[in-house]
């Protein structure tokens, strides 16, 4: 087994797919028009995926580090060499919910910062975590 994707829904599937593609360097897989203009879009970035869903209603507001309520996704994360450089890259697109925080205390090296998507989920941009 293996893991395949995490489903979000989207205000703008095109400003979504925007997003993941231009700063965190997914493309996209495949899109299924659903109807009356509205579409299903797969983005892929390796073996991972984000499957992109036309948002219906309104969810949580999402600060910090992601909602702690029970069956709500709190964030997804990515790895990469520099913090800093990637919230440099996202630049206005930056919108910082918590960090950059290190946690040297933990693991040297470890540094983290979350930042929001288009829709408001939360990101975790993370560098120098390792396994124990």
């Amino acid at each position: 087994m293996k893991f395949s994707h995490v489903a979000l829904n989207c205000a703008d599937v095109d400003a979504t797919v925007e997003f993941y593609s231009k700063y965190f360097g997914y493309h996209t897989a495949r899109v299924f028009d659903i109807g009356g203009g509205a579409k299903i879009v797969f983005l892929k970035l390796g073996d991972a995926y984000l499957e992109l869903f036309p948002a219906e209603g309104v969810g949580p507001v999402l600060e910090k580090d992601g909602p702690k309520e029970k069956g709500v996704l709190r964030h997804i994360a990515f790895q990469v060499d520099s913090v800093d450089e990637v919230l440099a890259k996202l630049g206005d697109q930056a919108q910082i919910a918590l960090g950059p925080l290190d946690f040297d205390a933990f693991i040297p090296g470890w540094r983290t910062a979350w930042v929001k998507d288009p829709d408001g989920n939360i990101v975790e941009i993370s560098q120098g975590y390792q396994d124990a």
